[in-house]
Parts: C-alpha cells; structure tokens; sequence
C-alpha cells in the first residue's frame, strides 16, 4: 500500500544526506556561478534596452580629471599586459609547463577557462553591439565595448591560477597580486577611454561565472586514487567513464 508519509520521510533523508555532502559545491556553484551571471544578466539588460548607466558617465570623467602625462604612460604601459602581451604568453608558458610535466586535467582546465572566455567575449560584442566611450579624445580602439574583452582575459587568468593552486602555498599569494592585476588592468581601460565602467564589470562577472563553472565540470584537482605525480592526470575517473 502506497504510503505518503514513508516516502516523504525518506525523501527528507537523502535530500539531507545529499545536502551535507554537496554543500560546499552548491554553495560555489550559487556564489561563484549564479550571482555572478545575475549580476551580468542586469547590465546586460540596461546596456541592451538603454545603451547604458548614468553612473558609467560619471565615473568615466571622475577618473579622466586625473589625467597626467605620467599615469598616461603608466595606463599605456600596463594595458597591454591585460592580453596579447601579459596573459597569452603567460597562459602559453604555463601551458607548455604543464605539457612537459603530464598535467593534462589541469591544462584541459586552464585552456577552456581562459581561451572559452574570449570565444564568449567575442560572441557578446557581436550580439550587444555597443560602441565604445566617446566623452573625450581617447587613443584608436576598434571594435565594440560590452563586455570588455581585457577585464575578461585578466580575471579569467587570476581566477584560473588560483582554482589551479588551490590548497597550496601559492594561492594567497596569486590571489593578492593578482587581484591587484585585474584591478590594474580594468582601471587603465577606464583611464584611457576606451571601455565604460559596466564594461569592466560585466567583464569580470561573467569570466568569473565561467572560470567557476568550468572548474566543477573539468575538476583540475580531481586525482585517481593510488596513482602519484607524474601519471594521475593522464585518465579519465572512473565516475568520468560511466557517462
């Protein structure tokens, strides 16, 4: 006979039991993931039905009266690092360490969170099609401003470097000099007119979004028991073979 109550009361038991041993990864999943995309989702949707915010303006001249011959050369200096001349050969360097050393999960990881950052930026730029600031002579930028592909390059960057040495003595480390680095890198695009501030925002919220989403998918520090270094990233889990 079909009984409500028992089944209730065992539904409660695992959903408890599946609670207590996943707690950790849903409430990465919400902070990481969820909030970050919420918050992307809205800029998203003012830039899209309103070209943009009242405070991006605002903002954008605040940070212009500092201007000076020597934070131009510093922001012109620095900007580049935010992709092709900082976090590509990085990325690379990186890459080809982890080749030579047989860290295959970790390489898969770092390549699809940093490289499937841009296929989104460039996708998104295609799609909101917003133009770039123009509140003051400002060096030649091509291309369109929402989201900001060097925020997004940055962040994804630190973001993965600290997934990656999670649990490690570096990871504080990385995390402060390279929170430093995002911050630097956003705030010379900013400096030098090329990207409004909900740019640099959306920018950093969805690469965070995707860094985030990718490391519990791809899981960089997942190792199969009883192997050691070199060899314990060059198979699939046995999890990852039943699918």
């Amino acid at each position: 006979m079909f009984n409500l109550e028992n089944r209730f009361q065992s539904f409660l038991k695992l959903f408890q039991k599946l609670l207590i041993v996943h707690w950790q990864t849903l409430l990465l999943l919400f902070v990481g993931v969820g909030l970050p995309l919420l918050i992307f989702e809205q800029l998203a949707i003012i830039v899209w039905q309103n070209g943009g915010f009242v405070w991006d303006r605002f903002i954008l001249l605040s940070i212009h009266q500092t201007a000076q011959p020597g934070l131009d050369t510093f922001a012109k200096t620095i900007t580049p690092l935010g992709v092709k001349k900082g976090v590509v050969p990085a990325t690379i360097a990186i890459a080809v360490i982890m080749l030579y050393r047989k860290r295959w999960r970790s390489l898969t990881y770092l390549l699809l969170a940093v490289g499937g950052t841009g296929v989104i930026n460039l996708i998104a730029k295609a799609l909101f099609h917003r133009d770039r600031p123009a509140l003051w002579e400002a060096a030649a930028h091509a291309g369109f401003s929402f989201p900001s592909g060097h925020a997004m390059s940055s962040m994804s960057f630190i973001a993965a470097l600290v997934i990656l040495t999670w649990g490690t003595r570096w990871c504080w480390l990385i995390a402060t000099l390279g929170s430093g680095f995002v911050v630097a890198i956003g705030w010379t695009r900013l400096y030098l007119g090329v990207h409004f501030p909900s740019d640099i925002l959306a920018g950093w919220m969805v690469s965070l979004a995707w860094v985030i989403g990718v490391n519990l998918i791809i899981r960089p520090h997942l190792k199969p028991e009883n192997l050691e270094p070199p060899s314990e990233e060059t198979s699939l889990m046995p999890e990852e073979l039943q699918t």
